[in-house]
């Protein structure tokens, strides 16, 4: 699911940040003690261009896209759908990102539509859900249904497709502009074909639209030899910050950014590297700043599975995989509920 639209001047950046800041141990004194510019701030900076030239205004008022945090009231959402999801092809980087004892499954099946009855039950949930956010009065959007099963080739590799089922992987509203991600794994190459219809909307509507480079997903992407037969060798391989995709050229997830206003936390994982990292801080710098972040965790991929700012001031945290620069005082008020809960 992906924020399109929310509640212009709703909830401002700043006090996140600046809650969550109060209850940090100094290790984050670099860029806690800085001014947080909120949400607002940024909104209002983009109106000071619009009324400075009119013609050339980035941001029209009737622009469909609107968005700087995870948690303002929501007003138009993208929702994925499963229809015609594939079994990725076996390859490195799914090795490394999936758990041994379902190695058998992707060697017998990749390439192949996932079981029916899988499928059946994945698709009701994604309508129901579509169902209850329109019920909510939110407007629902969703990508093009595509054949994941037709294999392609470029001249660095073969693959099938995989699905459209999470847009929130492959795009990131930052404002009023739309990034499609480059992505890492090669059975997700061509999955930005399904939102090419919504963007193209949504750019017409005055929205920023930005396609990030895309990798050539050559072998020389992934660490061909990347050492993984268990949960321990997981552990170790994070702990020394070994990942399967390389710094071969610029690659990176959606789902690894999370938004607070004018600062946004990514973690290096094993589908975004630093390179796909620094592409997108020096393409938002200077409006937004860009914070690297890590856990301890054995399979680092996308963030929101771990850490989620939820509201101003609330975090929402794997207790499992904790921050390694944050340390927050879960004890206090409803901090230590949010906790309690997500370990259930």
């Amino acid at each position: 699911m992906l924020r399109v639209r929310c509640l212009r001047g709703g909830s401002r950046g700043a006090e996140a940040a600046h809650y969550i800041g109060s209850r940090l141990r100094g290790v984050f004194t670099g860029w806690v003690q800085r001014t947080f510019q909120s949400t607002q701030a940024a909104t209002a900076s983009q109106n000071t261009c619009a009324a400075d030239d009119k013609a050339t205004s980035p941001v029209p008022k009737d622009c469909l896209v609107c968005s700087y945090n995870e948690w303002d009231p929501l007003e138009e959402v993208i929702v994925g759908r499963a229809e015609n999801a594939c079994v990725p092809p076996f390859s490195v980087e799914v090795k490394a990102n999936t758990y041994e004892k379902y190695w058998g499954f992707y060697q017998k099946f990749g390439g192949q539509s996932f079981p029916k009855d899988h499928l059946k039950k994945a698709i009701a949930e994604i309508e129901e859900m579509c169902n209850i956010l329109k019920g909510e009065g939110v407007i629902v959007k969703r990508p093009d249904p595509i054949d994941w099963s037709v294999e392609y080739k470029t001249p660095d590799f073969e693959s099938t497709g995989m699905y459209a089922a999470m847009p929130r992987d492959i795009l990131l509203v930052v404002g009023n502009e739309i990034i499609e991600a480059p992505m890492a794994w090669r059975a997700r190459f061509f999955e930005y074909r399904a939102y090419r219809r919504l963007i193209k909307d949504y750019f017409n509507s005055g929205a920023k639209w930005t396609t990030a480079p895309k990798p050539t997903m050559a072998d020389e992407l992934y660490d061909q030899n990347y050492p993984i037969h268990s949960v321990e060798d997981r552990h170790k391989l994070a702990a020394q910050g070994k990942f399967v995709t390389t710094e071969f050229e610029p690659c990176f997830d959606a789902a690894d950014f999370i938004r607070a206003g004018r600062d946004i936390f990514v973690q290096r994982s094993q589908v975004t590297n630093y390179m796909g990292i620094e592409w997108m801080r020096r393409h938002l710098a200077p409006d937004y700043r860009v914070h690297i972040i890590s856990f301890k965790d054995p399979n680092p991929m996308h963030i929101d599975a771990t850490f989620n700012i939820i509201g101003p001031g609330l975090v929402l945290s794997n207790p499992d995989r904790p921050c390694h620069q944050l340390h927050l005082e879960v004890t206090l008020g409803h901090s230590r509920i949010l906790f309690q809960l997500f370990r259930q």
